[in-house]
């Protein structure tokens, strides 16, 4: 039996150990709303309990053999609500296990730019529910930080100040810590009850008092993302969604992905098997990939009938763009010709050689793509002298639309943003779930997806200085580090797009 503590809120503070023990397990206790992003380390026949019910009855499961995971909010070991099921197992003789989590006493004030412990002789750590008298804590020489206060945040200042504490005193309250949610309040002792009048902040909550807190400004990290908050829209196919959501995190953001393209084989695979027996026989000289997509269909081709990346040897290898060319590096394949400009089409015939016969024993070129692909990269080639096999590698479907709420965040404004990373991806968004809010921020990665985007209506906002889903996130995390520092500038509350509609649910100073 072991019980692990989660952290604070963000699920990669959970502790290695924590990890590990939850890949062991057989039973997992959790609070699945609060903690359930947890899960990703466990097992798929993992059972999961929602509560943790009778304490008698963990020890009972762990006794007959299982192991047992209870997941704690913070730390197990402070001011935990379990110290009864551990008794239980105590009293059963079930050999238990506590694994530290990292307490929101220092993590919250992490996140929230408050350096607690420098430079004061004293760092103290109490629970709002067990204080009777605060004239006790009146006199802390450092910094107090208080657990479940936020209902009596006002009454507490007021009895802090009526033992002698100042009420210039500066404070924070910070609620949904170390989340994306996250939202901090700073005022002073005095203050509080204007301060706190308007805020839309709830429990769990961390108040922090002294004077770390006037460091804020200086240190503060989390909060500033470009993106912190934004729910960003990333409509793509799911096996590409991943590496866009990650980078969308880093900035702060909160990615949903919504597939909107489902990649499948083509409907007769004879034109993609002859050309990989062509391929290994000698009658290529190029193999150009457009998308990544097609790597992974002449991949999973190879695989079926026992090849690897050997079968290139002798043969030239064109990618489109740096997603493309990752994904044929995987493959063990580097390829020998990309864009050194524009990552398109045309930017690849920019840069291919016209066919010189006494140079080239070989003028045909595979080229294994999407069924819905453009002519204008055969027409280029064939311009050049080639001879192209343009061959049907994939097929590009619309996906089924997502469920309700999203359809309804969607239309509504709750996105803040939306990434689109192809026309196809417009077309298909609109198709299943209907056009954003006209508060959303419209994200593209080049001019064409732009004047899709633009003949469904939609007003575009950023575009991608070069056409790769990295640099759309990244002009959209440079868009928002715009939107915030002019909000700065003129004294304002930064908000995201979605609380600008009418009738969004704001938070006030």
């Amino acid at each position: 039996m072991a019980f692990v503590g989660a952290g604070p809120g963000d699920e990669n503070l959970l502790t290695l150990r924590g990890a590990d023990l939850l890949s062991r397990a057989d039973v997992v206790v959790l609070d699945q709303e609060a903690y359930g992003a947890l899960l990703r380390h466990c097992r798929a026949d993992v059972k999961i309990l929602d509560t943790a019910g009778a304490a008698d009855g963990l020890a009972a499961l762990a006794k007959a053999g299982k192991s047992v995971v209870r997941v704690c909010p913070g730390d197990p070991s402070f001011f935990s609500s379990v110290a009864e099921e551990v008794a239980a197992c105590a009293k059963a003789e079930v050999e238990f296990e506590i694994v530290p989590g990292v307490p929101p006493a220092t993590a919250v004030l992490g996140y929230a730019g408050i350096t607690p412990a420098a430079g004061v002789p004293e760092f103290r750590v109490v629970d709002a529910a067990r204080v009777g008298d605060w004239s006790a804590h009146a006199d802390c020489q450092g910094t107090l930080v208080i657990y479940n206060g936020l209902a009596e945040a006002v009454p507490i200042g007021k009895a802090l100040i009526a033992a002698g504490k100042p009420d210039y005193t500066p404070v924070a309250v910070t609620s949904d810590g170390t989340t994306t949610e996250q939202y901090t309040v700073v005022s002073s002792l005095g203050r509080l009850g204007p301060d706190l009048k308007h805020a839309a902040m709830t429990e769990p909550a961390v108040i922090v008092v002294g004077d770390a807190v006037a460091q804020r400004d200086k240190f503060s990290w989390f909060e500033t993302r470009s993106l912190f908050g934004w729910r960003v829209l990333v409509p793509r196919t799911k096996e590409q969604a991943a590496g866009l959501s990650e980078q969308l995190r880093s900035y702060g953001a909160v990615p949903e992905e919504v597939p909107t393209i489902s990649v499948e084989p083509p409907r007769t695979p004879q034109q993609m098997d002859r050309a990989i027996k062509g391929l290994v026989t000698g009658r290529y000289e190029w193999v150009a990939f457009t998308s990544a997509n097609a790597v992974k269909a002449v991949r999973e081709k190879f695989e079926e009938y026992g090849l690897d990346a050997r079968a290139f040897a002798g043969l030239k290898v064109a990618a489109v763009g740096d997603a493309t060319a990752k994904a044929l590096i995987e493959f063990g394949v580097r390829p020998d010709l990309m864009p050194t400009g524009e990552q398109s089409s045309e930017g690849l015939l920019a840069e291919w050689p016209p066919y010189d016969s006494m140079l080239d024993p070989i003028n045909r070129v595979l080229l294994p793509r999407a069924d819905i692909a453009t002519e204008a990269l055969v027409a280029g080639l064939t311009e050049l002298g080639w001879e192209c096999d343009d061959v049907t590698a994939y097929r590009t479907v619309r996906a089924a639309p997502p469920p309700a709420p999203i359809r309804e965040a969607i239309k509504s404004g709750g996105f803040d943003a939306v990434l689109f990373t192809s026309s196809s991806t417009v077309r298909n968004l609109v198709g299943i779930a209907g056009k954003p809010h006209n508060v959303t921020v419209i994200a593209v990665i080049g001019p064409q997806t732009a004047k899709t985007a633009e003949e469904f209506g939609l007003r575009v906002d950023v575009m991608a200085d070069k056409p790769s889903a990295s640099a759309l996130a990244a002009a959209l995390a440079e868009y928002g580090a715009k939107q915030r520092q002019a909000a700065v500038s003129a004294g304002e509350i930064p908000r995201r797009p979605s609380q600008t509609r009418r009738g969004a649910r704001r938070r006030a100073k």
